[in-house]
Formats: structure tokens, C-alpha cells, sequence
């Protein structure tokens, strides 16, 4: 017996809609938190967001354009993981309250 259920198959609108919300959600935490381990995080939701949106609009259109650019974001995110998660990390362990605003004293 046929299910009567319709499968629902994601196009690209579902991924746009998804990246969408992701992008929000992260932009949302960076403008609001203060600690600068969460606003880590945040940049690299908005970078996975951006990538997930390259990677549908290259499958809709048919152009690996998209995902060689993904390619190098991901390049670059890895990179800032490594500089910048051991810059914060190291910063948070000497000052564990540190915020965002008491970072902009370490200039100079």
C-alpha cells in the first residue's frame, strides 16, 4: 500500500532560507554578546551560513564557481581557527572575565 504521505524534497529555496536564518542567528549573537569566545563562534556560523548558500545556488545553477569559493572559505576559516582561537583562548586563561570592550585596551 502507497504511503499517503508526499515525501517533501528540499530545493534550493529550503538551503537560501536555511543560510538565511543561520546568517541572522549569528549576526544576532555578535551584535549582542560581549564575550569574545561566543563572538568567535558567531563569525564562524555567518562564515558556514554564506558557505551553505554558495554551495546551493552553485547545485541550482550548475557551476562549481560557488564551491570553489567555498573551498576558500573554508581555507580562511580554518586559518582564523587557529590564530584567533589561540589569541582568545590565551587571553580568556590570563583574564577569564574579559569581554569584547576590555580587548580594545590590548592595542598599542
Amino acid at each position: 500500500m502507497a504511503s499517503m504521505l508526499a515525501t517533501v524534497v528540499p530545493t534550493t529555496t529550503y538551503y537560501l532560507v536555511l543560510g538565511a536564518v543561520l546568517f541572522g542567528i549569528g549576526a544576532t549573537g555578535l551584535l549582542v554578546r560581549r564575550n569574545p569566545l561566543i563572538m568567535f563562534m558567531c563569525i564562524e556560523l555567518m562564515l558556514n551560513a554564506v558557505n551553505l548558500t554558495f554551495v546551493a545556488l552553485a547545485v541550482r545553477f550548475g557551476n562549481i564557481d560557488g564551491q570553489t569559493a567555498v573551498f576558500f572559505v573554508m581555507v580562511v576559516a580554518a586559518a582564523e581557527v587557529v590564530v584567533g582561537l589561540g589569541i582568545i583562548i590565551s587571553i580568556l586563561r590570563r583574564r577569564p572575565g574579559a569581554t569584547a570592550d576590555d580587548l580594545a585596551e590590548l592595542k598599542g
